[in-house]
C-alpha cells in the first residue's frame, strides 16, 4: 500500500516542484495586483498619439464608421486639462478655474462643435485606456460617435508614474 502511494505521490512531486511558487507581481493590501507603472520616455511619448489614434481609428473602422484626425486646437485643449487635473489631484471635467470642456475647447479657439470629452486617471497605457473607455458604455459611446471627425489627445504623468489622459471629440 505504501508502494502505491508512493508511485501515485511522485509524478505530482515532481510537477508541483515544476511551478514557481513565488508571485513576481506585488499586491496590495486588498490582494489585488499593484499597478505597473509605465514610465513614458521621450522616445516612447512620440509613439503614444499615433498608437492611440490607430487604436481609436481601427476601432471606428470595424463599425463602418469614418476615421477622426487630430486637431491641433482639442490637442491643447487636451493637454491644458490633463495638467490640470493632476494639480487638483482629481479626474474630473472641469478645470480649477471652473472651465467647462465646452469653455476650454473655445479659449484654444476651436471651431468646430465639442462632442464629447474622456478623462482617466490611472497608471495604464494609452491602448490599455482606451480598452477601458470602451467597456463602458456612456465612453464606448463618445469614441464611436459617427459625428466625430476631429479628435484631441494628450496626458501628463507626474513623477510617480501617474498618468491622466485626455480626449476630445469634435465636428
Amino acid at each position: 500500500m505504501n508502494r502505491r502511494a508512493i508511485v501515485l505521490l511522485a509524478p505530482a512531486l515532481l510537477v508541483a516542484g515544476c511551478v514557481s511558487g513565488s508571485n513576481d507581481v506585488p499586491l496590495g493590501a486588498d490582494g489585488k495586483p499593484l499597478p505597473r507603472v509605465y514610465r513614458i520616455t521621450p522616445d516612447v511619448a512620440q509613439d503614444i498619439p499615433f498608437r492611440f489614434l490607430d487604436g481609436m481609428n481601427t476601432l471606428r473602422a470595424a463599425k463602418g464608421l469614418q476615421p477622426v484626425a487630430f486637431n491641433a486646437q482639442l490637442n491643447a485643449a487636451a493637454e491644458t486639462h490633463s495638467r490640470d487635473m493632476s494639480v487638483q489631484n482629481r479626474p474630473w471635467h472641469f478645470g480649477s478655474d471652473g472651465s467647462s470642456p465646452l469653455v476650454r475647447v473655445q479659449r484654444v479657439g476651436y471651431g468646430g462643435r465639442l462632442l464629447g470629452e474622456l478623462i482617466s486617471e490611472t497608471y495604464q497605457t494609452e491602448l490599455e485606456t482606451l480598452s477601458a473607455w470602451m467597456a463602458q458604455g456612456d465612453t464606448r459611446t463618445v469614441i464611436m460617435d459617427p459625428s466625430a471627425r476631429d479628435l484631441g489627445f494628450a496626458w501628463y504623468q507626474e513623477p510617480s508614474g501617474k498618468i491622466w489622459w485626455t480626449m476630445l471629440t469634435g465636428g
